[in-house]
């Protein structure tokens, strides 16, 4: 990996990890009660920026790596099949997580603030740092490593 590459992605590494501090107290104040509306709105925006950051760094791997983005208007799904099938430096076990939170970004985009269920997000939300850490070290290892 050259030093440009490995300094973009722990560029965005950094911000993830901002994100995620800042994020703690909003995490703490969901754990003892469920988020009123503009909580909740805040909550759709931050897993928004989490899975942007996530891609962000994917998009810079596959793009070192020749990932064809214009192969299909499906290639954010193809692109973490790519991670894991062609890449293959994330554990098998965070594939099915990091394709849900594609799925909220998909749906945040998409919709109107009020209609985010805290059920169907609340342990996207409340994992969502000890997720991170999993993922950051994977990438701190692909980094190193290459």
């Amino acid at each position: 990996m050259d030093k440009a590459l490995k300094t973009k992605i722990t560029y965005e590494i950094s911000q993830i990890d901002e994100l995620i501090d800042k994020a703690g107290v909003l995490v703490s104040l969901c754990k003892n009660k469920e988020p009123d509306f503009i909580e909740i709105t805040a909550v759709g925006g931050i897993l928004h920026s989490f899975y942007n950051g996530i891609e962000n760094i994917f998009v810079l791997i596959g793009k070192s790596l020749n990932f064809d983005f214009a192969s299909s208007s499906q290639w954010h799904r193809n692109l973490i099949d790519f991670m894991f099938a062609q890449v293959k430096f994330l554990p098998a076990d965070l594939r099915p997580r990091l394709t849900e939170y594609m799925g909220f970004r998909h749906f945040f985009r998409h919709t109107y603030g009020y209609t985010i269920k805290w059920e169907k997000c609340s342990y996207l939300f409340l994992e969502l740092p000890d997720f991170w850490k999993n993922v950051r070290q994977s990438l701190l290892n692909y980094c190193e490593e290459k």
